[in-house]
């Protein structure tokens, strides 16, 4: 395994295919600091340049990531700051924002605890959010005055509905684990000690799926909200030509006609080798 350390995060590069991103400062429940946003910018340059077949991000024992930096925000607003790079920072916070949610490779959030106003938003770039039954979701910035922010009014809607979105960002109320599971954003509920290994174990699922196949499928569902009919049906159209001149497609026709177990079938635990 090889490792990435950051400023507050930590990369594992599983031999396996399957990257952990670790949120390292517990102690203070993982917030979103500005040196964290900067690893995520990093570590998504290193998922890049690596290309594991999925990735999972992680907060500490208890954690996930429990929002901004609130006493940050207050030192900013002291010294006469706080207006002044806020735009700039939301830009530069997007661009990597964009490039986590467009990952060609399943992407899974392990949430131990708070996912609090840009941590509820971060889980929900995620494909799967896994939780515990400690795990806790608030669209948490009305409470402090401010816009829900970090793509939070893109992506809430999109998860649960417009009107229980709604609901959720404009009153900041906490959503508790069973709460959120039912609202159908999050995939599954485990222990808090078998959390991590239940979050690698269905990273693992995926790793022998078409590459080229899962990529595009999860890129042209996330913008299935976005784009009409005609445009999606031409771009499904174009994708399926990618997928078909893939050696997986190949493959798996092969497998099919000789009768032979599938690579990828998700309902047979036994994998073919």
């Amino acid at each position: 395994m090889e490792q990435l350390t950051f400023r507050e995060s930590r990369l594992d590069l599983g031999a396996d295919g399957v990257a952990v991103f670790h949120h390292l400062r517990g102690e203070a429940r993982c917030p979103l600091s500005m040196a964290l946003r900067a690893d995520y910018a990093d570590m998504l340059a290193a998922i890049r340049e690596h290309q594991p077949r999925a990735l999972v991000l992680a907060g500490g024992e208890g954690g996930f990531c429990a929002g901004g930096d609130v006493k940050a925000m207050q030192g900013r607003l002291a010294d006469g700051s706080q207006s002044a790079g806020v735009r700039q920072r939301l830009q530069d916070m997007h661009v990597w924002l964009q490039q986590l949610r467009d990952l060609e490779i399943p992407v899974i959030a392990a949430v131990d605890g708070p996912a609090w106003g840009g941590g509820f938003a971060l889980a929900l770039c995620a494909d799967f959010i896994l939780a515990t039954p400690r795990a806790s979701f608030c669209m948490v910035f009305l409470r402090i005055g401010a816009l829900p922010d970090m793509g939070a009014l893109h992506l809430l809607p999109r998860a649960v509905g417009l009107p229980k979105a709604k609901e959720l960002l404009m009153t900041g109320r906490r959503v508790g684990a069973q709460e959120a599971q039912q609202l159908g954003f999050v995939h599954a509920l485990h222990a808090p000690q078998t959390l991590q290994a239940e979050a690698l174990s269905l990273a693992r699922r995926f790793l022998p799926a078409p590459r080229v196949a899962l990529g595009l499928t999860k890129r042209l569902a996330n913008r299935a909200y976005e784009l009409d009919p005609a445009t999606m049906a031409e771009i499904e159209a174009c994708a399926q030509v990618a997928c078909l001149a893939e050696p997986e497609h190949a493959e798996a026709l092969e497998r099919f006609v000789g009768k032979q177990p599938m690579r990828y079938d998700w309902d047979r635990p036994e994998r073919p080798g």
